[in-house]
């Protein structure tokens, strides 16, 4: 997801104070001041209607007609429209045609600026349909109906849509793939599907979330999809892709980046490993491998698997050896960087508190009805999430000057 940049507070303009003490006598209770800023909220978009109108005829409330004006005004129709601080009640100007369009309130529509904005944010927070309504009910006095959260929120799929197909940078130094799973319905039966994510880090050491994808199996066919959508979409190059051991990726990204070093999450295979001891004993076993994920090289890592295998540990717990072992083409790309470059790709915690701010949203849901569904919020929620992205990742500055080295042109001149 592209980064943003935090906005300053919009300057508001000045109200005369004598405007305002025609209205402030005294002291004014909280609901005097909220009845006194919807009258004129009121007052101001009426005027505003007006003035819109006035645009659309050729000349303004009392103003003479021009000689070859057919149209004119028509009188004022009501209108209920949903606000931030609640139901207000409008005056529509009308015009004899009918071709008068406003755009401030457009015909047909319900909601003023912003009130939209509102249920969009409750419903990323992981707020249900039934929650929101009950939220309106209670601070606004107003009653909305399922379809209409549903229609506010569904006009977010564009914008999903949008982001989901936009152009991609040419490379990237790390990729980080990780899954969470999430129940959705398809076919009259609840099914459990895995969401996909990627999260880039771009060569000046920011991040973006490349995209999103659900499906309920993975495999080589899914990810050969995935990067054939990045290449797609502009990404020519891919210098380290850390992940969990997906099934089937290893074979598609070999096909779509060949050039690409896929390194397992070491963190990943400690938890696992850890798994395998009681309470109690997992800060002991964690210490006794430590010497083998910190060594210097492939040669002393090697030395260090070994020398735990034969140990009291690796004797009492024999599965924790085997599963480096086989890990252990996907683990040794680690011990060829240099340290700067190692605490970058370390672990894939990055993803995964991204994740967890996922589950917690998806936790009140039960399920979703459908993919579309499951996509919308947790869309919303990356939203939220990276809207205060902007700052480079920690200690960047030194793993950029090794990716340059390590990676010449591949990191400097990635447009060659």
């Amino acid at each position: 997801m592209a980064t943003k940049q935090k906005t300053p507070l919009k300057e508001l303009p000045a109200i005369p104070a004598e405007l305002v003490d025609q209205f402030v006598k005294g002291p004014m209770t909280a609901e005097a001041v909220q009845d006194l800023s919807m009258a004129f909220k009121k007052a101001l978009i009426e005027r505003a209607l007006g003035a819109e109108l006035g645009h659309h005829l050729g000349y303004p409330p009392g103003g003479d007609r021009p000689e070859q004006a057919t149209n004119q005004r028509n009188g004022k129709s009501r209108k209920t429209v949903l606000t931030d601080d609640g139901p207000l009640q409008v005056e529509i100007p009308r015009d004899r045609d009918g071709s008068f369009a406003p755009i401030l309130i457009p015909k047909h529509e319900r909601r003023f600026t912003g009130f939209d904005d509102k249920i969009i944010a409750m419903y990323a927070r992981g707020m249900t349909v039934r929650e929101i309504q009950g939220f309106l009910a209670e601070q606004y006095g107003t009653e909305v109906s399922p379809e209409f959260i549903s229609s506010v929120t569904d006009a977010v799929m564009d914008e999903v849509t949008a982001w989901q197909t936009r152009p991609l940078e040419t490379m990237y130094p790390v990729v980080f793939f990780d899954a969470l799973r999430v129940k959705i319905r398809e076919d009259g039966v609840v099914r459990n599907k895995a969401v996909y994510l990627a999260l880039a880090v771009l060569p000046d050491g920011t991040r973006d979330i490349l995209g999103l994808w659900i499906e309920q199996t993975e495999g080589a066919k899914f990810w050969m999809k995935v990067f054939n959508e990045l290449k797609t979409r502009g990404t020519q190059d891919i210098l380290i892709a850390v992940t969990d051991g997906l099934k089937g990726m290893e074979q598609s990204l070999n096909a779509v980046f060949p050039a690409t070093t896929l390194q397992t999450c070491i963190v990943h295979l400690i938890r696992s490993s850890l798994d395998y001891a009681s309470w109690k004993e997992r800060r002991t076993v964690a210490a006794a491998l430590k010497p083998i994920y910190t060594a210097p090289t492939v040669e002393a890592a090697l030395a260090a698997l070994a020398e735990f295998e034969q140990g009291p540990w690796g004797q009492r717990y024999a599965p924790i050896a085997e599963a480096w072992r086989r890990a252990w083409d996907r683990v040794i790309p680690f011990f060829t960087f240099p340290p700067a470059i190692r605490k970058v790709i370390y672990t894939t915690n990055a993803i995964e508190s991204i994740n967890a701010q996922l589950r917690r949203a998806v936790k009140t849901r039960g399920h979703f009805p459908s993919d579309e569904a499951a996509t919308k919020l947790l869309w919303l929620v990356l939203r939220n999430v990276t809207d205060g992205w902007g700052s480079a990742t920690h200690d960047w500055k030194a793993a950029m000057n090794q990716f340059a080295v390590i990676y010449a042109e591949r990191f400097t001149d990635p447009y060659r």
